[in-house]
């Protein structure tokens, strides 16, 4: 049975600080609808009403363009151990970029890895626990360094430029691109 709660509490919290990986879902109309996964320690809860993920640069930057043109987004956090339980936080979510005043006090929350390109910021409308006793159990062997070791090795100029040109999601709507490359922390702290 799914339960709803105005903001997270304390055992949600605790839910999600042990996750490895969490899903996005963003839409906007008529657009695909975006589905992500993502790792690395990279989720934030800021308050009970509001949470923050860092997004490294990817193949394309869907949820910018969503959140840009509708704002609505859903992150999904599964237990794959014990016990049981998926949890959902139903929002409205804003892309906050290096360049943007507020940048500093955010990333401050995050160790920023190499190809950070922006934090997304969720303003919490509404959260879902259900059962999740359809999920498997399941451990995790390690992080993958793939994506930092790939940011880290590129030249920052041909990076940013590279980045500069997805300014626009895959069915055309407009993205915000960062104008700058994070060094961050070294990807062999990830193996």
């Amino acid at each position: 049975m799914a339960n709803f709660f105005d903001s997270l509490n304390e055992k949600h919290v605790e839910m999600i600080g042990k996750q490895p990986v969490f899903f996005v879902a963003t839409a906007a109309e008529g657009a695909r609808i975006n589905l992500s996964p993502k790792g690395y320690d990279a989720f934030r809860v800021l308050s009970p009403t509001q949470v923050a993920y860092l997004d490294l640069g990817g193949s394309g930057n869907e949820t910018h363009a969503h959140l840009a043109a509708d704002g609505r987004i859903t992150i999904m956090f599964c237990n794959f151990q014990q016990p049981a339980l998926i949890l959902r936080i139903y929002g409205r979510g804003r892309a906050v970029l290096p360049q943007d005043g507020e940048w500093g006090d955010l990333a401050a929350h995050f160790t920023l890895l190499p190809g950070t390109r922006q934090i997304f910021v969720i303003d919490v409308e509404s959260v879902q626990t259900s059962c999740g006793w359809g999920v498997p159990v399941m451990q995790l062997d390690y992080e993958r360094a793939t994506l930092v070791k790939y940011h880290s090795q590129q030249d920052p100029d041909q990076w940013v430029a590279k980045v500069s040109a997805r300014d626009r999601s895959i069915d055309g709507l407009p993205a915000r691109p960062t104008d700058r490359y994070i060094a961050g922390e070294p990807a062999a702290q990830l193996d």
